[in-house]
């Protein structure tokens, strides 16, 4: 496994178990990331899967990752 897949495998736990994200709202915006790509938590935020709380943790657990 990668740097990037290990990180990526972190941050999907996070969303799961820390934001309570279900895998079913994982898999929808996932699905619309590969139609329109762009940073996987804008696309939470913007289908109103998240709060603007919830982004700026996100984007804390970013910036440690």
């Amino acid at each position: 496994m990668t740097p990037t897949e290990r990180v990526n495998s972190r941050f999907i736990r996070f969303l799961e178990e820390e934001l309570a994200l279900s895998a079913d709202s994982l898999a929808m915006a996932m699905r619309q990331r590969e139609q329109d790509p762009g940073p996987l938590p804008m696309i939470l935020w913007q289908y109103g899967l998240i709060t603007i709380e919830q982004l700026d943790r996100i984007y804390d657990w970013l910036e440690k990752a």
